[in-house]
């Protein structure tokens, strides 16, 4: 057997680290809090990598999915709430509710240029907004809801933290299973030149349309959670800057990538709990970041990981020594003789 077998590549070491991580990380937080926040990390990433193969792989421009972040929370606690159903089935239920509104969003408006596909989507998150505080009988209006508890053992923040943490990585296995296929190539053929992708056979609209619906589902999803976690959700929860963030989550850390989004997102959780007695400049620090990311690592923060990993672990490159073959030339000229 060959040596080689047994050698785990840089990643595959890293992988390992962050599983043994996750997986230990209730047993040494401080205090429960740093697990409320651990846990509204992986609820920020199933929709952040959803939106990822959007804004990230295919390029379009949507600063509106704290929409269906609300979507997916009302539907929730209407659902669980109000109507007695299973949280489980509730959560189902408003991730495909998040996926049909997707498609219905994302039916006529993917077919618009980047700015103006950009608008419809913030348009559709106002929209909402404006539904919820509307529909008193039904969403509560400004008054706001109650965010059901799941039941034993997901009901203490450890159960909940290793439920969204599961659901968290069930997203992540999806997104990376597309991205890393024919399907990856072909959204980002769409974002770097959708005339050459089209060219070579890339149906550009159907293509958007699934994986605007995918990231739909997963921002309904992810709207659930959010609601059980945060026990109370009002239209003021779900304001617009909450979208602005879930999109400078992935342009911090970078497009066309997986690992880098995610590292953006627990930087710009965590970042309000280090800058905690600057709560006035908070605004001041996400810009301050996105500047310094923009100008000097265009390609993102996943990318600077890459190019530390290059340093302690260079590239090989394979040089195989070319031998002729004389005597099929030799034939080969006096053939044409």
């Amino acid at each position: 057997m060959n040596n080689t077998s047994f050698v785990f590549s840089n990643k595959n070491i890293a992988l390992a680290l962050g599983a043994v991580l996750a997986v230990t990380l209730p047993s040494w937080v401080g205090d429960q809090y740093q697990l409320h926040l651990a846990a509204l990390i992986c609820v920020y990433w199933i929709l952040i990598a959803g939106l990822n193969l959007v804004v990230g792989y295919t390029g379009q421009l949507s600063i509106g999915h704290v929409g269906l972040l609300s979507v997916g929370a009302y539907a929730f606690a209407i659902l669980t709430g109000k109507m007695g159903w299973h949280p489980a089935a509730a959560v189902i239920a408003a991730g495909a509710l998040g996926g049909l509104c997707g498609f219905a969003l994302g039916l006529p408006s993917l077919r618009l240029p980047g700015f103006y596909f950009a608008m419809t989507t913030m348009a559709f998150a106002l929209i909402v907004n404006e539904l919820v505080l509307a529909q008193v009988d039904v969403t509560g209006g400004g008054i706001g809801l109650a965010g059901p508890v799941f039941p034993a053992p997901f009901d203490s923040p450890k159960g909940f933290y290793y439920l969204a943490a599961a659901l968290a990585l069930v997203v992540t296995l999806l997104s990376w299973n597309i991205a890393r296929r024919m399907w990856g190539r072909g959204l980002m053929s769409i974002r770097d030149n959708p005339v050459a992708a089209q060219a070579v056979g890339v149906p550009l609209f159907r293509v958007k349309l699934v994986v605007f619906v995918f990231s739909g589902v997963t921002a309904g999803v992810a709207g659930a959670m959010f609601a059980s976690l945060q026990s109370y959700i009002t239209p003021d929860t779900f304001v617009f800057e909450l979208s602005l963030f879930f999109f400078v989550c992935i342009v911090i850390g970078g497009r066309g990538s997986i690992l880098g989004p995610f590292l953006g997102t627990v930087i710009l959780t965590v970042m309000p709990e280090l800058v905690a007695p600057l709560a006035k400049l908070g605004n001041f620090f996400y810009g301050l970041i996105l500047l310094a990311v923009v100008l000097i690592v265009p390609e993102g923060i996943g990318r600077v990981f890459e190019l530390i990993a290059e340093r302690f672990r260079p590239r090989r490159e394979k040089h195989e020594a070319i031998t002729p073959d004389l005597p099929r030339l030799v034939r080969a000229i006096g053939g044409r003789r």
